[in-house]
């Protein structure tokens, strides 16, 4: 309101000079004791300095309308924002106001799909921030924050586990071991390397750094705490993993790591519709976990029922091409293939999901090994060995591609 800022962020942005001069805000006045928004009043009034501090406040209001939209799943608001912010830079902007628009861009991007941008974007910010501030600054492992989950989102998981491990050590310098800003970048790491580690089995460096995030946390918030809801995430994930590669005669523990997997799932939901209700993406997220937890449970119509309900709120929310939407699906056709003998059903779903994957992310992307297999089965359980074998020859195209 101070600003002359719309509710609607689709409205026509207003100038944001447009203040009288009698609206300036008193510096000695305790309800608006803000000495950069005094500074932006009070200059715009007697010299053209203040032009450009007026708009670089302006920037960084926008950035925090998207911040908040992007917390929220709302990603089109956050893109919208973040693309105002941007228009708003100049010259004259301050390098962390400058580095902060640049970094909410490119994480709208991320999430928009819109990856060439995204790259650009987020790149950008790190070279920014290294020339202003130098490596050792926790404004620059922020920016490799936004690296690493750009990469991630591009399938380069080897070189997004490294951005991590950079910021991470580049955090720790800062703050120590305790603090929020470590916590966030070891959850980061953790579910990095529990992606690189998928098919390995070798998931103990991601249990321990997603372990040492949730101590962070409970040391430092409220139980309810919706960051919480996402680091419990990260270590039920890592459980259930563990839990599935666990050899035969050492088993013992097994499902006591499904039933803390499922503790932990269920918090996290329970978290996430307390901030978001139900109809987010980080609570459909949630449901398709507990989908994924409820099919190695062997608890199959209950991993339907969460499934099901991940997709309805994505398609709802994202859009039926989004990629949020294909991983879900494809979870589905995972639980029709392989444990509740739907292989019509898993055709049309692995399909679809195989359709989204070359969309977003072309013919190299790892996730098509998965539906490229499930449709090998699912063809040889049909009888239908011609398109079996296409598939089979697909995804060794796949494998000396990738």
């Amino acid at each position: 309101d101070l600003l002359g800022m719309p509710d609607d962020v689709h409205a026509e942005m207003p100038e944001p000079f447009a203040a009288a001069e009698d609206e300036r805000i008193d510096p000695n006045d305790p309800e608006h004791k803000c000495d950069s928004v005094w500074w932006v009043r009070g200059c715009c009034g007697r010299c053209g300095a203040g032009a450009w501090g007026a708009t670089s406040l302006l920037a960084r209001v926008c950035k925090e309308f998207s911040a908040l939209a992007f917390v929220r799943c709302d990603y089109s608001a956050a893109y919208d924002w973040a693309m105002r912010a941007l228009k708003l830079l100049t010259p004259h902007t301050p390098p962390k106001i400058t580095i902060e628009v640049l970094r909410a861009c490119g994480k709208a991007c991320v999430v928009k799909r819109r990856f060439g941008s995204a790259g650009l974007l987020v790149r950008q910010a790190v070279a920014l921030a290294r020339r202003a501030f130098g490596t050792h600054h926790p404004r620059y492992a922020a920016a490799l924050l936004d690296l690493g989950f750009y990469l991630l989102n591009i399938d380069s998981i080897v070189h997004s586990v490294a951005v991590y491990e950079e910021a991470l050590c580049t955090l720790r310098r800062v703050f120590g071991r305790s603090s929020l800003h470590v916590a966030t970048a070891q959850e980061d790491l953790a579910y990095a390397l529990y992606v690189l580690e998928y098919s390995s089995g070798r998931f103990y460096k991601a249990r321990d750094h997603a372990e040492r995030a949730i101590r962070i946390i409970e040391n430092l918030v409220p139980p309810d705490h919706l960051l919480l809801a996402s680091a419990k995430r990260v270590k039920a994930l890592i459980l259930e993993e563990i839990a599935l590669d666990t050899p035969a005669g050492q088993d013992m523990a097994a499902p006591s790591l499904l039933e803390e997997s499922e503790a932990l799932h269920k918090a996290a939901l329970e978290l996430s519709m307390m901030a978001f209700g139900e109809k987010n993406v980080q609570t459909a997220k949630h449901y398709g976990n507990l989908g994924r937890l409820y099919q190695s449970m062997h608890k199959f119509q209950d991993a339907e029922t969460m499934h099901l309900k991940a997709i309805a709120i994505k398609e709802e929310l994202l859009g039926p091409e989004d990629y949020e939407v294909g991983l879900s699906i494809g979870h589905l056709a995972s639980l029709y293939n392989y444990h509740m003998n739907m292989h019509c059903a898993a055709e049309k779903l692995y399909l679809r999901s195989i359709s989204i994957s070359l969309k977003l992310f072309g013919e190299r992307y790892s996730g098509l090994e998965y539906d490229y297999r499930g449709l090998v089965h699912v063809f040889t359980q049909l009888k239908r060995h011609d398109r079996a074998n296409h598939y089979n020859r697909l995804l060794q195209h796949w494998q000396g591609a990738y």
